[in-house]
């Protein structure tokens, strides 16, 4: 099994910036790759920006290109989101997945695991 914990959501007016932290624990070493998600009232869950484990390839939603930055530190086992120039838009819960194998890393269905998520407002 695996464990997903997100942190450092909050509350940050537009233009301001945030730093999503997820910590991965269990067998992480089995994980193909990561993502996160968003999911704002009375809308889908939406792909946000994911990342491969081995290689460090990432992929974004166009909505957050060039303003959001997935990486992650392969010793401590953790994923981050940098959030830069948020905007009113950006406003949902934000969740981190695991995936287990390739395939599309945009499809929800993809994940294998979620974190509880982290709720971000971003104030006009």
């Amino acid at each position: 099994q695996v464990q997903l914990v997100e942190t450092g959501g909050g509350l940050v007016q537009a233009g301001g910036s945030l730093r999503l932290s997820c910590a991965v624990s269990g067998r992480a070493v089995s994980m193909y790759g990561m993502g996160w998600f968003r999911q704002a009232p009375g809308k889908e869950r939406e792909f946000v920006a994911g990342i491969t484990w081995s290689g460090g390839s990432t992929y974004y939603a166009d909505s957050v290109k060039g303003r959001f930055t997935i990486s992650r530190d392969y010793a401590k086992i953790t994923v981050y989101l940098q959030m830069n120039s948020l905007k009113t838009d950006d406003t949902a819960a934000y969740y981190c997945a695991a995936r287990r194998y390739s395939g599309s890393v945009y499809n929800r269905n993809g994940y294998d695991y979620w974190g509880q998520g982290t709720q971000v407002t971003v104030s006009s």
